[in-house]
């Protein structure tokens, strides 16, 4: 049972709502309970992803050194259980999901993913993992590069 009120059993996921004001260069400040709850320290990386259709911006904390994040792009069958076996090869690399977008190309013909993840415990080159995930039965195209989004430091 997850924490909450004495006796109340808590559904679904805990979320913070906040709201924040942009200010002129552009920044935010993440409220300190929300950086409590999610371990973010100054000098932490955060990934942070921007979904221009959906007009939502996700950001994720890392631990990792920002040289261990790779950006994973995958095409595959979209049938149930072809987004495990992709999941279950990085996991058995030790390869940490940060964060991940999957949709649907084609229903019952194709998916897509784009997967942003941190190497650091397993320690596989970028080409190597691309290796490993064409290996994936399901997996018809899979690009791996180091994170080249802008990594902004302040």
């Amino acid at each position: 049972m997850s924490e909450g009120r004495p006796g109340e059993e808590r559904v679904g996921p805990l979320q913070l709502p906040a709201m924040v004001k942009v200010d002129s260069k552009g920044r935010v400040t993440i409220p300190q309970t929300v950086r409590d709850a999610l371990g973010i320290s100054p000098g932490m990386y955060l990934v942070l992803i921007a979904d221009v259709d959906k007009r939502e911006i996700v950001l994720s904390p890392i631990a990792a050194n920002a040289r261990n994040v790779v950006e994973i792009n995958v095409e595959m069958e979209d049938r149930p259980g072809a987004l495990a076996e992709v999941a279950k090869t990085l996991s058995d690399l030790n390869v940490d999901i940060i964060v991940s977008r999957c949709a649907s190309i084609a229903r019952g013909k194709a998916g897509t993913c784009t997967i942003i993840a941190d190497t650091t415990r397993s320690n596989i080159e970028p080409e190597a993992l691309k290796q490993k995930i064409e290996e994936v039965s399901v997996v018809r195209y899979v690009k791996v590069r180091r994170f080249s989004g802008p990594v902004v430091s302040l």
